[in-house]
């Protein structure tokens, strides 16, 4: 699973908390693994994978953060 070297907090620091790392390690490997089903279906049902991809980017930007503050 792709993860950086190290989790950053809002205010830089590094995230030292080892549960809440893998907790986001657990959760970016089920995400890539339905992205990557979802890759598949699209590309068996002749859907133009650069087309599919570009939406799977406009998801991730759409994704809005509930807790930000202000």
């Amino acid at each position: 699973v792709l993860e950086p070297d190290v989790w950053k907090q809002p205010d830089g620091s590094t995230m030292s908390c080892e549960e809440s790392i893998i907790v986001l390690r657990d959760n970016l490997m089920e995400i890539e693994e339905i992205c990557q089903e979802a890759l598949e279906d699209a590309v068996l049902m002749d859907v133009s994978e650069a087309q599919f991809r570009d939406v799977l980017h406009a998801v991730v930007e759409r994704l809005t953060n509930p807790y930000e503050k202000g």
